[in-house]
């Protein structure tokens, strides 16, 4: 991808690490609202170093490419629709974002189980690396129909990312405004489309074993389990959510799917608008990982350099095209509006500003008269 700068010093220093998937533990939820309102919300979990998050907003006409393990360029575009993502390391790289059609998209580690084919320069100019996927959606559809044909004549190939030292082992998850959503994952070399009824990804493994595991959860429920009697004597549960008795709480990447998918399907009707994505931040809240959760060896005794493993979380409103967002640093929620975005005025070339004014809390002093 075409950078629009970079940082090299940061890059050398982290490309010596490798990554651990405990460390990057991000989890993804969607809600809806009663006036019709689609949030796609996330966390962005990644112990492994700071990713020093910046929002880019990108113009239509900016010319974009993916560069290829040759050093040349692969597949090259001109950008369709403008759009807002996070990005991190000094590079125009999106990891989260949305486009002023509603579309948004946003990528998920699968340390383990992603594996690409090997770039073939006979295919050069449909040849895409991991790591630009979802700028090239972003850049290019604006629903979820149009993103899967389009995905579909592409080839994701293995490129090394400059920033880890290794192809980018990562899946994808895609909604529009209608609710339409998609999990994009490669595969044993294959390209792999799910349609994500849940709304819900995580990590490892792929995501239909995650959609048949939770078969073993059938039994969770929102409402508590009745009072029972037993040989004359009556049993009840001993307090509130004896119905999610059996929910995983850990943090591995199946524990994190099957409670997002509880949490997600048991959450309070919401209006619409910023009601529903209150509601989404507050369901992520269950899934911030501290670093201390994290072992020395999985952030590879960089200690110091993040104070939680959830670097950012964000929720995308595909209706009012309004994309929020709080770091480690600020939990303030911030949000930046698309519709009041005049991409003609930024010259063609993308604006890109820290996710923090300060890394720090702006918290408000209560004055007592």
């Amino acid at each position: 991808m075409k950078k629009y700068f970079r940082n090299p010093l940061c890059i050398l220093l982290i490309s010596i690490f490798s990554i651990n998937s405990m460390a990057d533990a991000c989890t993804g939820i969607m809600l809806f609202g009663e006036d019709g309102t689609t949030v796609r919300a996330r966390t962005m979990e990644w112990g492994s170093f700071d990713l020093f998050p910046e929002l880019a907003i990108v113009p239509p006409g900016y010319e974009m490419s993916s560069i290829m393990p040759d050093g040349n360029e692969g597949a090259n575009w001109s950008v369709r629709y403008g759009y807002v993502s996070i990005v991190g390391l000094g590079r125009l790289t999106a990891t989260d974002g949305m486009n002023e059609a509603g579309l948004s998209a946003g990528v998920f580690y699968l340390p383990g189980f992603a594996d690409y084919p090997e770039f073939n320069p006979e295919s050069r100019a449909r040849s895409l690396s991991p790591s630009d996927v979802v700028g090239y959606i972003l850049s290019n559809f604006a629903t979820v129909s149009e993103a899967r044909e389009g995905i579909s004549e592409v080839q994701i190939v293995s490129v090394e990312d400059e920033a880890l030292g290794f192809p980018a082992p990562i899946h994808f998850f895609v909604a529009d405004s209608s609710g339409d959503r998609l999990v994009i994952e490669v595969v044993g070399k294959q390209l792999m489309l799910y349609d994500a009824p849940l709304g819900v990804i995580t990590n490892s493994p792929t995501y239909d074993w995650h959609m048949t595991n939770l078969r073993n959860y059938l039994n969770l429920q929102a409402t508590g389990l009745p009072e029972r009697e037993l040989e004359g004597q009556s049993f009840a549960p001993l307090g509130a959510g004896s119905g999610m008795i059996g929910l995983p709480g850990d943090f591995t990447p199946p524990s994190r799917f099957v409670r997002a998918v509880a949490f997600s399907q048991t959450a309070r009707l919401t209006e619409g608008g910023s009601d529903t994505v209150r509601e989404a931040f507050r369901i992520l809240d269950n899934f911030n990982v501290p670093v201390d959760a994290v072992s020395e060896d999985e952030i590879h005794g960089l200690p110091g350099l993040v104070l939680s493993a959830t670097q950012f979380t964000s929720a995308a409103d595909m209706k009012e095209l309004q994309y929020y967002y709080h770091t480690q640093f600020n939990r303030r929620v911030r949000m930046i509006d698309l519709s009041e975005i005049d991409f003609s005025a930024l010259g063609g070339i993308p604006v890109v500003r820290p996710l923090d004014e300060a890394r720090e809390e702006d918290i408000k002093i209560i004055a007592v008269d």
